[in-house]
């Protein structure tokens, strides 16, 4: 609570300081208007309306939500699909995981990734005989083309996958 408050008292001195002379409005609207920087590098808002901040979507990545969304998004597929079979509990998905997704993204829509929770979805663990995670399936056109167990590095990653692509 006193951190909040300590917070509003720092913004709303932040806000309130005057702007340096010489520094003139733009006549757009004050709603949408980010900060200016002025020379001594302090930011001012010229008014108190909130800030949006977004960040971009990977849509090479995706979670599996049910066994019809893998059915749909996976083994229909037109483009080939590497699927991560991980638990929250997994120390070494949590590695693998964004090195997967990183060399992923390299291949710029040429292949896709599916994140499965062995947790929330183990019928679809028993189907695709999951033993141990992190569990990486390659499947094109319906069909499991490759397959590995464990951690690997970014070139056995990258390879991997151009084995997949063709």
């Amino acid at each position: 609570m006193a951190q909040r408050l300590l917070l509003r008292r720092f913004l709303a001195s932040v806000i309130s300081r005057k702007p340096p002379q010489g520094w003139r409005e733009p006549l757009t609207s004050r709603a949408l208007q980010t900060p200016r920087c002025s020379p001594g590098n302090l930011t001012i808002t010229p008014s108190q309306a909130r800030s949006i901040f977004s960040t971009r979507v990977c849509s090479t990545t995706f979670n599996i939500q049910d066994g019809p969304d893998f059915q749909d998004r996976v083994v229909n597929s037109d483009t080939p699909v590497v699927v991560d079979f991980h638990a929250q509990w997994c120390g070494p998905c949590k590695i693998l995981g964004p090195r997967l997704e990183k060399v992923v993204a390299k291949q710029r829509g040429k292949v896709v990734m599916a994140k499965v929770d062995i947790d929330d979805h183990t019928d679809l663990a028993i189907e695709y005989e999951v033993s141990a995670v992190p569990t990486v399936l390659a499947i094109k056109n319906g069909d499991v083309v490759d397959k590995f167990v464990g951690i690997k590095d970014e070139d056995q990653l990258e390879a991997f996958l151009k084995k997949l692509i063709g």
